[in-house]
């Protein structure tokens, strides 16, 4: 069966369309509000949903998702109620849920932990299509690559403004469902603009790969989103998803997730060519 990345970007790419993709830290503030918040955001157009597991030491993270997996840690969250959460709602099959990708951002130590077999093995079959481990280098990724491959999941690797060209390359021919490039150097985090040099490198890259580009880290905005439309076939909606959330710490849960929902419709609608 064909993995829902490579169905939703097929589908995106026929229909001139770009894929909204917020992210969403599991188990902050339990898990329970993380599946409501995935049916939500599916609900007002979210295409694709990135997990975070929380680790204690993120490397790309800035300070309101590293918050966010600090307060899942601290409510003792583990990766297997993760993979239950996702095999429940999968066993819903809910018609939109089903056909909407959910992947992973994992740190390597996490799988190293878990077991690398079992930690593929369980997360396909919670119903997971992908994952990104933010911290595996390309030169150490081949196993993982392969693995993987072997259980239908993708292996989504980040590419940075201040990646080499040639290593760009590398990192892209080990990579499969989707290239995400990191808009600006630095850790995740709102921005109130994205560098003008964005759109040559990413042009560049188009040129040398036939993965879809999805573009995160700043983007907060429809008005950016619609900016980068024509450059990228996603944008990754992040800290701004993550730090709503925050609210749900001492508001209604599913009045904060409603709003977020509301605020990603707003995107989604800009990424819609026949909006407008």
């Amino acid at each position: 069966m064909i993995n829902r990345i490579d169905a939703l970007f097929s589908r995106l790419r026929a229909e001139n369309h770009r894929a909204l993709m917020p992210f969403l830290t599991a188990g902050d503030p339990d898990l329970a509000t993380t599946a409501q918040a995935i049916h939500e955001f599916v609900t007002q157009g979210a295409d694709l949903i990135e997990i975070g597991i929380p680790y204690s030491d993120p490397i790309a993270d800035g300070p309101v998702i590293t918050s966010s997996y600090h307060r899942a840690l601290q409510n003792g969250i583990k990766v297997s109620q993760i993979f239950q959460t996702i095999r429940t709602l999968r066993a819903e099959q809910s018609a939109r849920v089903d056909r909407t990708p959910l992947v992973t951002m994992v740190s390597y130590a996490i799988i190293h932990r878990y077991g690398l077999d079992r930690f593929l093995t369980d997360m396909a079959a919670s119903g997971l299509d992908g994952l990104i481990v933010p911290d595996l280098p390309v030169e150490e990724s081949a196993a993982l690559l392969e693995q993987a491959t072997a259980r239908g999941l993708a292996l989504i690797q980040l590419i940075t403004p201040t990646t080499p060209r040639e290593r760009a390359l590398r990192i892209a021919a080990t990579t499969s469902g989707f290239i995400y490039y990191v808009s600006v150097a630095g850790i995740t985090g709102e921005r109130a603009g994205l560098p003008a040099e964005l759109t040559e490198a990413v042009t560049w890259l188009r040129s040398h790969t036939q993965l879809p580009i999805c573009i995160g880290f700043g983007i907060n905005s429809a008005a950016q989103a619609r900016d980068l439309a024509p450059l990228c076939d996603g944008v990754i909606i992040g800290s701004a998803v993550v730090r709503r959330m925050a609210g749900a710490l001492n508001r209604p849960r599913g009045e904060v997730v409603r709003e977020i929902g509301q605020y990603l419709g707003e995107i989604a609608r800009a990424l819609d060519p026949t909006e407008g």
